[in-house]
C-alpha cells in the first residue's frame, strides 16, 4: 500500500501536495518538508454534540489549584485550572524546566499525585536537577518516555493532579512516520493531549521550544490549541526572568510574573519596582523614572537615553525594551514642536532591568529622557512622569493612573507629572501632583 504523503512547512505547518521553495503562508524558505498524511477517522455522533440553549448548560464553580509559586499563579489568573493545557515557551537555558519542576514540588506535597514525563533527559539527570533545586517530594513521579501513546496510557492509568510534557518537541505518536519535532508530530501530539486533559479533567503544561526567529516552534499550531500560552522571557547574563501571559482563556493576558535566578531555583520577586529601581543613579541626565502597568501590577521602570554626536552619515536611533519606531516618532515631536536639533545626533534608549514598555504612557518619560540627555540637564530623582504624547505635542490622559501614583508612593518618590486631563479627576494624594497638557509645559516644569 502507497503511503499518501504532503509536504508541510516546519515554520507554521501550511501544507503543499507538492514540494514548494517559499511557503506561501508564511513567506519562510526551504522549509517545506515531506511528511506521511494519515488519514483521520470521523467521531461518532452521541448526545454530547447535539446543540443545547446556553441557559440550560450545568454551571460549574471555577476551582483553582494553587502550585505555591506566587508568581506563576498571578500569571495563571489565580492558579491553575482543572482541565486546562498550558504552553510554556522560552529561550534554551532560560529557566522552563526549573519553573515547572519547582511548582511541581510543590503541588506534590499540597495536592497530590504529580507526573512529570521527562523527553529530554533521563531519570537520573531529572533527579540531579531535582536535589539541586530541593524538589524531591516522594508523590513527584518521573517518567522518561518519548511515545505518546506509552505517556496517555500511564496518566489515564495514574490519574495525576497535574501533569507535565518537557518537551512536546521531543514527543512522538506511532500514528504517523514523521520524525518527532516536525510540525505533523507536534500538532497531533498536543491535539492528543488536548483530549486527555479535557476527559480526565488534568492540567496539563507542555514546553514548546523557541526558533531563531523568537517565536515558538510551530506557533500557529500549538497556539490556537492550547488554552494559555506563557512566554519566559531574560537575558541568560541577567538574574531577571519576566513570565508572560501571551493567551490565556482564564484570566487577562497583559499579567507577568517576576522571578529572580538564584542557585536554589527561580525565586518570585513580590516587589519588582523597588529591584529594577535599586541600581538607579541620582543626579545623571537622561534617567527618567516612569510607571508602566502590566495587567493590574504597576512597574516603576527606569528610562535612560543617551544622545550624542554621530560619526555616521545618518544618525543611528537604537532602543532596548522599548518601541523603535515609538521613538522615531517622538524624537519628530521634540523636533517640531519644541525646537530642539537632534536631526545629526545618535540617540539611543534603553528600559533598564529588560523590561519591555510597550504601552504609550511612557511617551512623556521617553521624551524627557532624550531632552534631559541632550541638553545636560538633570530631571529631578524623586520625580515619576507619566503621560502619552500626541502629534501635537498635546499629552494625553492615561488609564488607571491612581494604581501607578500609589507605588509611586509606596517607593518613596516625592512629585509625579501627569497629565492635565486626569489631573481634574483625581483626589487628593500624599505626593505632589503636577498636570501638564503639553510637552512644552512639561520641559518648563522639569527642565528649570
Amino acid at each position: 500500500m502507497k503511503v499518501k504523503t504532503v509536504f508541510s512547512c516546519q515554520n507554521c505547518g501550511c501544507q503543499s501536495p507538492k514540494w514548494l521553495g517559499k511557503c506561501p503562508d508564511c513567506g519562510s524558505w526551504n522549509s517545506m518538508t515531506e511528511e506521511a498524511s494519515a488519514p483521520r477517522q470521523a467521531a461518532p455522533s452521541g448526545e454530547r454534540s447535539k446543540p443545547i440553549p446556553i441557559c440550560d448548560v450545568p454551571a460549574q464553580s471555577e476551582t483553582r489549584i494553587a502550585s505555591d509559586l506566587g508568581e506563576l499563579d498571578r500569571v495563571l489568573g489565580g492558579g491553575i485550572v482543572p482541565g486546562s493545557l498550558v504552553l510554556i515557551g522560552g529561550d534554551p537555558g532560560i529557566g522552563k524546566s526549573t519553573l515547572l519542576l519547582q511548582a511541581m514540588h510543590n503541588l506534590a506535597a499540597s495536592a497530590g499525585q504529580v507526573l512529570y514525563v521527562s523527553g529530554e533527559e533521563s531519570a537520573s539527570q531529572t533527579r540531579l536537577r531535582g536535589e539541586r533545586l530541593g524538589a524531591s517530594h516522594k508523590r513527584l513521579l518521573i517518567l522518561a518516555e518519548n511515545s505518546l501513546e506509552a505517556i496517555i496510557a500511564h496518566a489515564t492509568a495514574l490519574k495525576p493532579t497535574v501533569m507535565v510534557i518537557d518537551s512536546i518537541q521531543t514527543v512522538w505518536t506511532s500514528a504517523l512516520e514523521s520524525a518527532p519535532g516536525s510540525v505533523s508530530q507536534v500538532r497531533e501530539s498536543a491535539g492528543k493531549l488536548m483530549l486527555l486533559a479535557k476527559g480526565l479533567d488534568i492540567p496539563v503544561f507542555i514546553v514548546g521550544h523557541v526558533t531563531k526567529d523568537g517565536a515558538i516552534a510551530g506557533p500557529r499550531v500549538l497556539e490556537h490549541i492550547v488554552d494559555t500560552v506563557l512566554y519566559f522571557e531574560g537575558d541568560g547574563s541577567h538574574p531577571f526572568r519576566i513570565l508572560r501571559a501571551v493567551k490565556n482563556r482564564f484570566g487577562s493576558t497583559n499579567e507577568i510574573g517576576v522571578f529572580e535566578m538564584k542557585r536554589e531555583g527561580l525565586i518570585g520577586v513580590e516587589n519588582p519596582s523597588e529591584l529594577f529601581l535599586s541600581e538607579r543613579p541620582l543626579g545623571a541626565p537622561g534617567s527618567v523614572v516612569t510607571a508602566s502597568l502590566e495587567g493590574s501590577r504597576p512597574l516603576l521602570v527606569e528610562l535612560q537615553a543617551l544622545v550624542t554626536k554621530t560619526s555616521y552619515p545618518v544618525p543611528r536611533r537604537t532602543t532596548i525594551g522599548v518601541d523603535h519606531n515609538r521613538l522615531a516618532l517622538l524624537v519628530a515631536v521634540l523636533e517640531k514642536k519644541v525646537g530642539l536639533h537632534l536631526a545629526g545626533l545618535d540617540i539611543f534608549l534603553n528600559a533598564a532591568g529588560g523590561v519591555r514598555l510597550n504601552e504609550p504612557a511612557a511617551d512623556l518619560a521617553m521624551i524627557m529622557a532624550v531632552a534631559s540627555s541632550h541638553l545636560d540637564r538633570i530631571i529631578p530623582p524623586q520625580t515619576v512622569v507619566l503621560g502619552e504624547v500626541g502629534l501635537t505635542g498635546e499629552v494625553r490622559a492615561i488609564t488607571q493612573p491612581e494604581q501607578r501614583i500609589a507605588e509611586a508612593e509606596k517607593l518613596g518618590f516625592q512629585s509625579c507629572i501627569i497629565p492635565a486631563g486626569n489631573l481634574r479627576r483625581l483626589t487628593k494624594s500624599k505626593i505632589r501632583l503636577e498636570g501638564v497638557a503639553s510637552v512644552d509645559e512639561a520641559m518648563q516644569l522639569l527642565m528649570q
